[in-house]
């Protein structure tokens, strides 16, 4: 019958100040469970320092220590709950049948949750964007789309498509608290505020599309990037073992670590199928990595055939070394900052990529004068891309190299 659903997840506090806390997880075993529960982790601003996990294909048991990455205090209560509901049920009264449809259900529901369209106004200042985005994170509202533009008047005029991790949005009630914490930050500035559900027509701006401009999809996304950092950062290394377990295949990395390390090798692990018996990994002082996984696919089976093995590993090794694409770009009189990072196969983006990118053009004290976030299919691959025109104050802050820099390092979390 599984244990009580108050015991699936337990945070113990550090011991002393300065050490990380420990998140305890016990729950039934699923395809991709470590990359929802990394995502999550990520979501709240944490960073994992080590983690240990095992399962024998039923039940797993995962450990994770967590550190602050100086973002507002953690709200480690508001966490576990999402931690529980990224876990499968301990037990299911329906019986296992009813648990894997209703598992489909909800699959398509987070794939097709209730879209909002956030509409306020207000005179621009310096660090705008990323105080609204604050906010919204805050609130547990995920930024699907955005369109902000500056008027001639300095007003700005802000678009957002979001959907609500609570699924209260259509309620009185939580729009108020979105427009009155919205207003806590802009004050006297904000000049309007409304929430309304999204049209069927800009619901459908969602979907991904194959249309993007060709300068763009050759700067980012078709270029052939290189498995390497070009800094001093160490050289990746990715291999798979067969000889050491007679029934799974070991997966090794040793790498340079990154916010989210632990997300993007967990991420591609699910969109490949692969299933994750045991692991370890531990991030030492010096910032290098090592990772210990011993998988087996989706069939049960160790990872025999070689082309796989040389897919999955460039896969990762091109993941380790460059899960974001950040360039700068001129458009004509405009100068265009443009960040793009794969969707999971679920439909799922990354977190906080948004919040990073303005909390970095804020700290440079660069204006934004317009950005849009879109999802565009180039190949067989879905893409998140942020494009954020920025005003003509940037020339001010030195090379556009640093710029590339700044917001690579908070994005990474290099900073």
């Amino acid at each position: 019958m599984g244990i009580p659903s108050d015991d699936v997840v337990i945070i113990r506090p550090p011991e002393r100040p300065g050490e990380p806390s420990l998140i305890t997880i016990s729950c039934p075993d699923k395809t991709g469970l470590g990359c929802d529960l990394c995502r999550v982790i990520l979501l709240f601003g944490l960073n994992i320092v080590r983690g240990d996990f095992s399962t024998d294909g039923k039940w797993c048991y995962l450990l994770f220590w967590v550190v602050e990455r100086g973002r507002k205090a953690t709200r480690w209560s508001l966490l576990k709950k999402r931690l529980i509901a990224a876990c499968p049920p301990a037990s299911s009264p329906l019986g296992i049948d009813s648990y894997y449809f209703n598992r489909r259900q909800e699959t398509a529901t987070e794939q097709n949750p209730q879209v909002f369209l956030l509409m306020f106004s207000c005179y621009d200042r310096m660090g705008l964007l990323h105080d609204v985005t604050e906010v919204l994170c805050e609130l547990e509202l995920t930024i699907r789309r955005v369109k902000v533009s500056t008027t001639p008047d300095g007003r700005v005029v802000d678009l957002f498509l979001v959907t609500d991790t609570r699924e209260l949005l259509h309620t009185k009630n939580r729009k108020d608290e979105a427009c009155t914490q919205l207003s806590a930050v802009l004050g006297d500035s904000m000049c309007s505020c409304d929430i309304e559900l999204a049209s069927a027509e800009l619901a459908e701006c969602l979907q991904a599309s194959s249309f993007l401009p060709p300068s763009v999809t050759e700067d980012m996304i078709t270029l052939e990037f290189q498995e390497e950092p070009s800094s001093s950062l160490p050289r990746s290394s990715v291999s798979v073992d067969n000889s050491l377990s007679h029934a799974h295949s070991l997966i090794q990395i040793q790498c340079h670590d990154h916010k989210g390390l632990l997300y993007d090798i967990m991420r591609t692990l699910k969109d490949y199928n692969i299933q994750i018996s045991y692991g370890r990994f531990n991030a030492a002082e010096n910032g290098n990595c090592n990772i210990d996984l011993f998988v087996v696919q989706n069939d049960g089976k160790k990872i025999v055939d070689s082309n796989k093995q040389k897919a999955l590993c460039s896969c990762l090794r091109m993941e380790l070394s460059c899960s974001l694409r950040v360039n700068l770009i001129s458009r004509g009189p405009d100068t265009e900052l443009i960040v793009a990072n794969p969707v999971e196969l679920s439909g799922k983006g990354r977190p906080l990529v948004f919040f990073d990118i303005t909390l970095a053009l804020k700290i440079l004290k660069i204006r934004i004068f317009l950005a849009e976030i879109g999802r565009h299919v180039v190949g067989d691959r879905e893409w998140e891309v942020y494009r954020v025109h920025l005003g003509d104050d940037h020339e001010l802050c030195g090379s556009r190299d640093k710029i590339v820099e700044a917001v690579t390092k908070m994005l990474m979390g290099w900073h």
